[in-house]
């Protein structure tokens, strides 16, 4: 099975930028859409940015619009969250997903993911 792993959570700043990975180490990479979800405290897991399988495609949850950036490298195995503008509110546990899909798909939904990262912790201080 796909093997991902999530890294770059730290404390930060608001204000501050911040940069997660997601690194896998299966064999089908770019047969993957990938998506970031993220759990705060008390909080429901929640759609964060996806990208579908050739990064043609994303899409992102209002609250991150205009701050956080999806991208990936296919040649390297990686997706990426570039997170800008950072506010306390986006204080949760980070997780990449990906799930086998069409070229030019986007998955939204959590349920709709096969593959999972453990999560990282990102925590910004006002």
């Amino acid at each position: 099975q796909e093997q991902l792993a999530e890294s770059g959570g730290r404390l930060v700043q608001a204000g501050g930028s911040l940069r997660l990975s997601c690194a896998a180490s299966g064999r089908s990479f770019s047969s993957y859409a990938l998506g970031w979800f993220r759990q705060g405290p008390g909080k429901e897991r929640e759609f964060v940015a996806a990208i579908s399988r050739g990064g043609v495609n994303t899409d992102y949850a209002d609250s991150v619009k205009g701050r956080f950036t999806i991208s990936r490298v296919n040649d390297e195995n990686t997706v990426y969250l570039q997170m800008n503008s950072l506010k306390p509110e986006d204080t949760a546990d980070y997780y990449c997903a990906a799930s086998l899909a069409q070229p030019f798909t986007i998955v939204i939904k959590p349920y709709e993911y096969t593959y999972w990262g453990q999560g990282t912790q990102v925590t910004v201080s006002s």
